[in-house]
């Protein structure tokens, strides 16, 4: 299992696993172009986030992105961790966690980076329970969202 930043290469693969991720969860059908216009824009512009994605034998199996808080009461940066997807035939084998622990170490060694956080549906109570066995918790925050 090689978990490495995703490259502009990988794009077409991220685009897939994002539409199939929202058919799967929220029974959304996404449209594929505006959906791949977003994966690039985020390689055109490093601001906007980072991918990461795991591969076994040289095949991508997941991916995550990573985005960007300010937090002036820590002073730093919090990574949200957006748009996670493991191929079906890939989960409970661990995946996440290692991809979680990858950007743990991450943060843990960068003294601008503060934490992480991450939002799921409400109703993916596989999810919950996947974030919560990764020492992650919901207790602090109520997400509230206001979308065009």
């Amino acid at each position: 299992m090689d978990i490495r930043k995703a490259q502009p290469e990988d794009a077409s693969v991220i685009t897939e696993f994002q539409l199939a991720m929202a058919l799967e969860t929220e029974n959304l059908k996404l449209n594929k172009e505006t959906v791949s216009s977003g994966v690039e824009a985020v390689f055109a512009d490093p601001s906007k986030g980072n991918y990461y994605i795991t591969e076994i034998e040289g095949h991508v199996v997941a991916s995550l992105l990573t985005t960007f808080e300010w937090s002036d009461w820590r002073n730093g940066t919090v990574l949200w961790i957006q748009s996670v997807y493991v191929l079906p035939e890939f989960r409970k084998l661990g995946i996440y966690s290692n991809m979680y622990q990858h950007i743990q170490e991450l943060v843990m060694t960068d003294e601008n980076l503060k934490g992480i956080r991450l939002y799921a549906e409400k109703t993916n109570d596989t999810a919950h329970l996947v974030y919560e066995k990764s020492g992650m918790s919901a207790e602090h925050y109520q997400l509230y969202e206001w979308l065009k």
